[in-house]
């Protein structure tokens, strides 16, 4: 799992589209349901390692990718699936309501 800290250099050159599905954690250190979520997002990320690529954004550390993606609430999770199509989630999640997620994305 990548925790993003320079998100211009990693995403250059990354094609969302046709590869591997990808879920995005738009956090903040202070933040208690964030903190709540996080090992979860660290076993999804193990889970699925090599299927779906799991990225962490620090909003705090990312402000102008936090503002691009309209990030308002935190956690907000992006489901990215192959083709693209982004699904947000603003709030937590249960772990099985993750993995559900995970393999949608593997299905599409």
């Amino acid at each position: 799992m990548a925790n993003i800290k320079d998100y211009q250099q990693f995403l250059r050159g990354y094609d969302y589209t046709g590869k591997t599905p990808v879920i995005i954690d738009f956090y903040a250190t202070w933040c208690g349901p964030c903190r709540s979520l996080a090992p979860l997002i660290e076993k999804l990320a193990d889970e699925f390692e090599g299927r779906v690529k799991v990225l962490k954004v620090d909003v705090d550390k990312n402000v102008a990718l936090a503002e691009a993606a309209r990030i308002q609430s935190i956690p907000t999770l992006f489901f990215i699936s192959k083709d693209g199509e982004i699904e947000r989630q603003i709030g937590g999640m249960s772990y099985g309501a993750l993995q559900q997620k995970a393999e949608e994305l593997l299905k599409k």
